[in-house]
């Protein structure tokens, strides 16, 4: 073939190329959500990333007796709730004691909002391990990505992922001030005679409602409920908020609510997200979907990349699913979403918190950043989005 030829159909294929792009991005932006749905989240101008490493941050690690630059490496995974007409953010920051995702000590830090963008944090860690009773549980790993939720009382419950290297669970926490911190451990030690003790588990989103205003733990037939899992969703109850029972299927198996989605954005992973929160319409679960590298993957977009989902449960038997997006409603974009520690791009949702009438959604950008988008209900009449589904296999009754 002629090299001029060549020149013409490579040409050719970049322009349309090109305009296929273009006019997907136009059909994507032009997209509604569903009623059920809550968005569009929008990022506001100038302003992401809200937290980023600050290597000056240094306290006194009493597992090494040293002082340790907490924060140094990055910072991301972020939890959300109010306290002193405040947004408050627990995010996950690592320090450099190691070369990749999984390997550096991990440590909570706390920040603090009166507009939800501009951030105080404090300059030493809320919750790490320590030469405590979860030492066997929580290090060398650490504490990793915190949901945290309010409870009518005041009390403020948080579940995170005690990582030890060995195996991740669970854990949970209760606090007054959002600073001083009483570990209670895995959450399903005690449950079916430790069946799952010693099963990994991760991301627990305790189901919330909105009183007056206000964002609480809810419940629901007399218990509390979480959606929790990241390779399916399922479903735990508790009496007391600290001692949770995973529910089981009729061959006592972990019950599975939603699950992996061939060729969907989630084929890879459906990972729990913030908080869920009932609505009239049902329980609102956002959840964090993984697309599979390969075979079953969601070729519209990157191998790996992790993007938001929704999912909307019955309000009497939250593990019944009655709707679901096709589409994610929140993707990767902005660079700092596409580099980092994971370059494949991450837009990881962990904090869901309503203020001044308001959802402001933190999510961790590429396990490197913290960033925030903000759904005004008030002026999302039209519910444009930037990807969404009709939500066709599970059709709201």
């Amino acid at each position: 073939m002629r090299t001029e030829n060549k020149w013409q159909i490579r040409s050719v294929l970049v322009v349309f190329s090109l305009a296929f792009l273009f006019q997907h991005s136009i059909s994507q932006k032009n997209a509604t959500l569903p009623s059920w749905a809550f968005g569009p989240f929008v990022r506001p101008q100038n302003v992401n990333p809200v937290l980023s490493p600050k290597p000056a941050s240094r306290f006194l690690d009493p597992m090494s007796n040293t002082q340790v630059a907490w924060e140094s490496n990055d910072v991301f995974n972020p939890a959300a709730t109010i306290r002193n007409n405040k947004i408050c953010i627990l995010y996950r920051a690592e320090d450099k004691s190691g070369v990749a995702i999984g390997t550096r000590t991990s440590r909570l830090g706390l920040a603090e909002s009166v507009d939800g963008i501009t951030m105080k944090r404090r300059q030493t860690p809320v919750l790490f391990p320590g030469n405590d009773n979860q030492k066997e549980f929580e290090w060398p790993g650490g504490c990793e990505d915190p949901r945290v939720a309010m409870t009518s009382n005041g009390t403020y419950i948080m579940f995170y992922t005690q990582w030890n290297k060995k195996v991740p669970r669970i854990g949970v926490a209760t606090s007054k001030d959002l600073v001083t911190w009483t570990k209670h451990g895995p959450a399903f030690r005690k449950a079916y005679n430790g069946q799952f003790f010693n099963m990994a588990t991760k991301s627990a989103s305790i189901i919330t409602k909105l009183v007056n205003g206000k964002q609480v733990v809810a419940k629901i037939n007399g218990k509390y409920w979480m959606y929790w899992g990241e390779h399916f969703v399922n479903t735990a109850t508790s009496n007391d908020l600290i001692n949770w029972q995973p529910m089981l299927d009729e061959k006592g198996e972990l019950k599975q609510c939603i699950a992996t989605r061939p060729g969907y954005f989630d084929s890879d992973l459906t990972e729990c997200g913030p908080p869920a929160i009932m609505t009239d319409k049902g329980i609102l679960l956002i959840y964090n979907g993984k697309n599979k590298a390969g075979e079953g993957s969601d070729k519209n977009y990157t191998a790996n990349t992790y993007a938001a989902g929704q999912v909307l449960f019955d309000l009497k038997d939250p593990t019944k699913p009655i709707a679901r997006l096709d589409k994610p409603f929140f993707v990767p974009e902005e660079s700092f979403e596409k580099s980092g520690q994971y370059p494949a791009g991450t837009v990881f949702t962990e904090g869901l918190v309503y203020f001044k009438k308001k959802w402001f959604l933190y999510y961790g950008c590429a396990d490197s950043r913290v960033a925030v988008a903000i759904y005004d209900e008030g002026k999302s009449n039209s519910k444009t989005v930037k990807a969404t589904s009709k939500a066709s296999r599970f059709p709201v009754k």
